[in-house]
């Protein structure tokens, strides 16, 4: 483990600091406490226990990956698989029941959607607008037809 750091001063006295530098193996740093505490002063919590994981050889590189890719990367699963993925952690929990995610699988796997269909997706939900069937697609939206019909003509 490697840390690196440079002090960064107005004073004259600073001017000619050299960047400092602590290398240790991964089992002197998990001994450490005191480097423990400074990195997480400095750092935070969060990245104290990354590093400390990853010197204990737990290396869950998903949990570090932004929503965005996340979604990107998710759209390609089977819904089985998304299904299980869905139970890992609360986090992939939320992203894989997100409007982001079901909306861009819908898209993805329908030819066309209307604005029409798009204003009830986002009414009712993307996850559950792609588990409705066709049928009772159609009768939702003829409803919503009629209601807006009738709304147009007062």
């Amino acid at each position: 483990v490697i840390f690196r750091w440079w002090k960064i001063s107005l004073r004259n006295e600073f001017r000619e600091s050299r960047p400092g530098e602590i290398k240790e193996s991964q089992e002197d740093f998990l001994d450490d406490s005191s480097l423990h505490i400074q990195i997480a002063m400095v750092f935070g919590a969060k990245v104290l226990e990354h590093v400390l994981n990853l010197c204990r050889g737990n290396y869950d590189f998903l949990e570090w990956l932004p929503v965005p890719l996340l979604l990107y990367i998710i759209s390609f699963l089977e819904l089985e698989d998304i299904a299980r993925l869905s139970q890992v952690s609360r986090r992939f929990e939320m992203i894989c029941n997100s409007n982001a995610l079901w909306e861009n699988i819908v898209e993805n796997l329908c030819d066309t959607i209307t604005p029409e269909m798009k204003e009830l997706a986002q009414e009712m939900g993307w996850k559950q607008f792609f588990f409705t069937n066709r049928l009772q697609l159609q009768l939702q939206l003829r409803r919503r037809r009629q209601k807006q019909d009738a709304q147009n003509e007062k």
